[in-house]
């Protein structure tokens, strides 16, 4: 027999409510695929306070994380009040030697960045893994693998600086449409790499770059004969000479396509006395012949790495002519890149 309808009906309005369905509770974790955790963990950054002798500075000596989860130091310094300020970072050449270097630095070498503070920059020592040598190639690149980093080749010294860049602009005192660079040697390099990869920042002064390996610069032919790093006696003929070999020997293949992806603007600044002097050269009118901005400052000076002044064997600084020059055209530069 069939159900009457009224019945079928009253069995229907009276079933149970079904019970909302509810959100799944939320995950703070930063590795999802592996574990459950309710609420945020704290990811303290450690921080140091390193009194600088002789003034009334201290640096914060920073460790910052790096693409790959491991730490970099670095020691910022600002200037009195909030800001929010125009930062400099300093790229000397090389990297590696950790917290210990950057004591040393802020102790012993440490005249330069000072200047920076005094004309209303923050600015950052930087620390960065050490240079592998011949092996500079594609971007890098980061994918996953059972919900963690993949990278298509291993992390460099510039891969490093660029997040120091990143984690700079976070400083609730610095501005951070306002960072500049400032590296010597290797570091001047770097300034080419992370501008051709990298536009975060707003200008960079490339000191003495040692550039050979951007610019697929090819070896000199056996028997060539060796160049001093530092000769005094140079003339316009030899280093035109030199620049025009050194150009003969780049692979412009590999070259280009690099410079040709810079968007920032940067100051190269020479030595003329450089044994690398045609690389630091070719580094700026590569560029110039791209259409990029540029600019180009040369020096006479005895010493690779002028611009870094150290105390002397007395304990003072006492820049010379050259190095205070240098030093006041870098800020210049920032003046008008980073302040206007």
């Amino acid at each position: 027999m069939k159900a009457p309808a009224v019945l079928l009906a009253l069995c229907v309005l009276t079933l149970p409510p079904v019970a909302a369905a509810q959100a799944p509770p939320k995950n703070y974790t930063i590795d999802p695929w592996h574990i459950f955790v309710p609420k945020p963990v704290p990811n303290p950054v450690t921080r140091v306070v390193e009194p600088i002798p002789e003034s009334n500075l201290t640096a914060e000596i920073v460790f910052v994380e790096m693409n790959d989860g491991v730490y970099s130091p670095i020691a910022v310094m600002k200037p009195a009040g909030n800001g929010p300020f125009p930062i400099v970072l300093l790229a000397h050449m090389n990297g590696g030697r950790g917290t210990q270097w950057l004591r040393e630095w802020l102790h012993y070498g440490n005249w330069t960045p000072e200047q920076l503070l005094k004309a209303g920059y923050a600015v950052a020592w930087m620390r960065y893994r050490a240079e592998v040598n011949n092996v500079y190639g594609p971007p890098l690149r980061e994918s996953t693998r059972q919900g963690r980093q993949l990278f298509n080749r291993g992390p460099f010294e510039y891969d490093d600086a660029i997040s120091i860049v990143k984690f700079v602009k976070t400083l609730p005192y610095v501005d951070g449409n306002r960072v500049g660079y400032l590296g010597l040697s290797h570091g001047g390099e770097m300034a080419f790499k992370i501008t051709s990869e990298y536009q975060g920042l707003r200008c960079a002064i490339a000191v003495e770059p040692a550039a050979g390996e951007y610019l697929g610069v090819g070896r000199r032919p056996p028997g060539s004969p060796e160049i001093p790093e530092t000769r005094m006696e140079v003339t316009e003929e030899m280093l035109l000479g030199e620049k025009e070999e050194t150009r003969g020997r780049i692979d412009m293949a590999v070259a280009m396509p690099r410079v040709n992806a810079i968007q920032t603007p940067i100051l190269v600044m020479g030595r003329t006395n450089d044994d690398n002097m045609p690389v630091f050269r070719l580094s700026y009118e590569l560029a110039r012949e791209a259409g990029k901005q540029v600019e180009w400052k040369t020096y006479e000076h005895r010493e690779h790495g002028f611009v870094f002044v150290r105390r002397n064997e007395k304990g003072v600084y006492a820049p010379d002519p050259v190095q205070s020059q240098s030093v006041k055209d870098a800020i210049a530069y920032f003046d008008r890149c980073l302040k206007k």
